[in-house]
């Protein structure tokens, strides 16, 4: 059977089980500070688990796309040394909220196995949680265990500990007792050496684990103590790739149609055979799973980056580039061309990565070209620590700074050290990941106390839209605690006029106030599993009563001016530069605006103006916000409103029209364009390959904008005698400063000519060698110059000169190339380690090189020392 035909089958059977079939939720997390990524199928439905939201039908299904590679759930040094791990991977499942329990989810897991798949019940085992005599005292779970036993033998149900058969989110939150349901597809030969039971949950690669059932009936408390749900839920997941691997009769993930595909691409592109050598076996099966992670978060809106989510999909994507580099000899992209394959396979399931291919494609290819250029300097500086190391062993601290700094892997460094005879303090390289992770982990520590709930409340309503004051009462609050901001309140209220950070607009700020007149300032809003939190430093004294909420309208004016201003820009974009043009990011502050979107071509000063004066056209145009807040999905997107991928929205939206342009958005915006009074364009670059960025400012920011220009105009004018013509008399100065250079750069080149007469006579014999050291006033062309034409006049010349330009120390050194092989001396070593008397660093070639630095007054002690080299 067919992978796809095994999905459709999953998500068929739940539907005739009055389940309906929900899309995937993009990978990456906007609402939830406790994950960067989807990690699991229940991630996305964590709302509905803490009772924050309620689901349109309490029995979902789904596939949905999940990434480990962070955090508890870490994958990712596993995958590719054993066939069943995967940064991403599928997961199936199905979902009761408050509805069914125990006796459903296993009678329809064992059902869809056993009668619609087919699975021989004689090679499956589940487990059952044993219970616990730690501080929570759990029974075991017998009510799971007596299901079972109508379904399968006893000596196949196995009782399952703590790690294995009890699933929590996190520290705190909904949790239960699991029941999993693993397959044992080993040879009947393998079979009868070795029961299968004593390989369940031993990392046996054909005796895995291919379906979870999750009882959530209990809530872990901040303090750890567990309470009993009100409503109990499941939460199921089965591995997509494991499942197809057992109906494909296969015993590893990587030969089903899953990757298979993908690997026979590989193959033909790296001139290689998947199955005759392990370690190139090990590198197909890295590169044919990390290029399905990268290209699905690029296509969810998640760019490679050096922080964050970024910085994870950068370090999986390098991590494949270093395989391929190392194990099959590919030193150009060749990644980026696996796109095509993986969006034919699976562009029908999930279609953003058939849309968003040529992107995905461009991405990945300019962080491989940049990556092999990282792998180049690495080797480089590699080859120079090793050049000035004394001993076999190079510092581990060393091999830390080539990772940390450069980038360069430690594991591509351990290889290239023992093929040439080095070794490394790995117990010095573990001490300074230890301390980089324990600074990270330092930073970004927080703690939260549990939910003090003073009122009920089915759900918070955001009246934000339509006032900036509303009387309100707070519903419940908590305690977080941050190295960073210290001690913080979350508060929540039953309404709130307070945006929260979403859809790039930033949170609101303001204050409540209480009836006796007690203020407290609302830093911040954001929305973390659909609650909307506000941000305080301390808590109102009056909790029971009715308190006024008041959002910064100064604030969000300005905000709101930039919001709008975004969607006048996307709709200018695409009429300057085309249809292609799609938004891939936004921040809008009350400051600035911050726009990215796709196009492959830098764009030109002639197109930034075209889309400037659009905007401020429309804005001239006095164009009414025409706002509706409840339209069907299918039908906002019939009327022309743009869906931005990487975003999860209802079966009902909310459109933004100006005019022509009409967006699907939940931020706030101005009730006219004529509000912006301006929009101005600061910047425009590169954020990736094919993304651009723009950053820009209206209405206030743009007063100041052009006072500050006009004041600076006054100055330039002023110094320029106050011409009537500043531009003029600027091409002028111009000409003037090209002309003097040149005179002046003549007058160095006679100088140096005139001392070159005066400098041979100084030339002294050391050991052989004609040796000159002397500091000049010269710059550094001049003084290259010179040693150059010295040394074509004198054989056997070692020079090195010092110079001091404006405060900056320049050490210049020079070595005939007959020295460099007789004597074994090299140019660039010597000015690397006199670069350290005036504070500064350089090199070059073994016979020439320089080196900069901030000292000047330690020239003088450089040409002292450098006579040692030649002892």
């Amino acid at each position: 059977m067919k992978s796809s035909e095994i999905r459709s089958q999953f998500l068929e059977f739940f539907k005739s089980k009055s389940h309906d079939i929900v899309p995937s939720a993009p990978m990456v997390l906007k609402n939830d500070p406790t994950l960067m990524f989807v990690n699991s199928g229940m991630a996305p439905f964590k709302e509905y688990f803490l009772g924050n939201g309620t689901p349109k039908n309490t029995r979902l299904t789904d596939t949905q796309k999940c990434l480990r590679v962070s955090g508890k759930h870490n994958d990712l040094e596993e995958v590719g040394y054993d066939t069943y791990h995967h940064t991403l991977f599928e997961m199936l499942g199905n979902w009761s909220f408050g509805d069914y329990f125990k006796t459903e989810a296993i009678a329809w897991a064992w059902e869809l196995l056993t009668e619609v798949f087919k699975i021989d019940k004689d090679i499956l085992y589940v487990t059952v949680f044993e219970g616990s005599d730690d501080a929570d005292t759990l029974k075991m779970d017998t009510e799971a265990y007596d299901i079972w036993k109508q379904y399968i033998s006893e000596d196949r149900i196995l009782k399952g500990n703590k790690k294995d058969n009890f699933w929590e989110m996190g520290d705190q939150g909904p949790c239960g007792p699991c029941s999993e349901i693993h397959v044992d597809i080993r040879s009947a030969e393998e079979k009868a050496q070795v029961d299968g039971k004593s390989l369940v949950n031993m990392d046996h690669p054909q005796v895995v684990e291919i379906w979870n059932l999750v009882f959530m009936q209990y809530n872990r408390k901040a303090n750890g103590n567990l309470e009993v749900l009100p409503n109990k839920h499941i939460d199921t997941g089965m591995g997509f790739e494991r499942l197809c691997m057992v109906m494909q009769n296969v015993t590893s993930n990587y030969d089903t149609d899953v990757f298979t595909p993908i690997i026979r691409e590989i193959e033909t592109i790296t001139d290689t055979n998947y199955g005759e050598d392990e370690k190139i076996d090990i590198a197909i099966r890295v590169i044919s799973d990390h290029v399905r992670a990268v290209a699905f978060s690029i296509a969810d809106g998640q760019l490679p980056s050096n922080t964050g989510a970024g910085y994870v999909i950068r370090r999986i994507l390098r991590r494949a580039v270093r395989y391929g580099f190392t194990f099959l000899d590919k030193k150009e992209p060749f990644i980026y061309r696996l796109v095509s394959v993986l969006s034919k396979r699976m562009g029908d399931a999930f279609p953003e990565i058939k849309s968003q291919k040529q992107l995905i494609e461009n991405v990945i290819k300019e962080e491989e070209v940049s990556f092999l250029r990282t792998l180049d300097q690495g080797l480089i500086l590699l080859d120079r620590m090793i050049e000035d190391e004394t001993s076999k062993e190079v510092s581990g601290a060393k091999v830390f700074e080539l990772k940390d700094t450069y980038g360069f892997p430690e594991d591509l460094t351990d290889l290239i050290l023992r093929e040439r005879g080095f070794t490394y303090s790995k117990k010095e390289f573990a001490e300074k990941l230890q301390e980089q992770k324990n600074r990270g982990k330092e930073a970004s520590a927080s703690q939260s106390d549990d939910w003090v709930i003073l009122k009920e409340d089915a759900e918070e309503e955001f009246v934000g839209y339509d006032t900036l004051e509303a009387n309100v009462h707070l519903t419940r609050y908590r305690k977080v605690t941050s190295k960073k901001d210290g001690e913080m309140y979350q508060l929540v209220f039953n309404l709130t006029p307070f945006y929260a950070e979403g859809g790039g607009q930033v949170g609101d700020k303001g204050y409540l106030e209480t009836p006796d007149g007690d203020v407290v300032y609302i830093l911040d809003t954001k929305k973390e599993n659909n609650l909307i939190i506000h941000f305080v430093k301390n808590m109102p004294n009056q909790l029971e009563a009715t308190m006024k909420a008041v959002v910064d309208s100064k604030q969000r004016y300005r905000t709101e001016c930039n919001h709008t201003a975004t969607h006048l820009l996307h709709q200018g974009l695409r009429e300057i530069l085309g249809t292609h043009v799609e938004q891939k990011g936004s921040a809008v502050h009350s400051k600035y605006l911050r726009f990215d979107f796709s196009h492959f071509a830098k764009v030109t000063d002639e197109q930034l103006r075209d889309v400037e004066e659009f905007v401020n056209a429309r804005i001239a145009g006095r164009l009414p916000l025409q706002e509706n807040r409840s339209v069907p999905m299918e039908k906002a997107i019939e009327e022309g409103a743009m869906a931005l991928f990487g975003e999860k929205y209802g079966d009902a939206v909310r459109t933004i029209r100006f005019g022509k342009s009409i967006e699907l958005c939940g931020g706030t915006h101005v009730e006219n364009t004529a509000d912006i009074w301006h929009f101005k364009i600061k910047s425009e670059g590169a954020v990736a390959a094919g993304v651009r960025r723009i950053e820009a400012i209206t209405n206030d920011a743009v007063k100041d904008y052009f006072a500050e220009n006009d004041k600076a105009y006054a100055e330039i004018k002023s110094l320029l005698n106050n011409t009537q013509e500043p531009t003029v008399a600027i091409e002028k100065l111009q000409t003037e400063n090209s002309y003097l250079k040149k005179q002046v750069e003549q007058l160095l080149k006679d100088k140096a000519k005139n001392i070159k007469g005066d400098l041979k006579s100084e030339v002294t014999q050391v050991n052989g060698v004609n040796f000159l050291t002397k500091e000049l006033d010269l710059d550094a062309n001049s003084l290259k110059d010179l040693a150059f034409e010295l040394g074509g006049e004198i054989d056997n010349l070692f020079i090195l000169f010092g110079s001091n330009n404006d405060g900056k120390a320049l050490l210049t050194c020079y070595i005939d190339k007959k020295l460099v092989t007789e004597k074994n001396l090299n140019a660039g070593t010597i000015v690397r380690e006199l670069g350290k008397h005036i504070q500064g660093g350089g090199g070059g070639q073994p016979f020439f090189a320089t080196a900069g630095g901030k000292n000047p007054d330690g020239i003088v002690k450089a040409l002292e020392d450098v006579k040692s080299y030649l002892k």
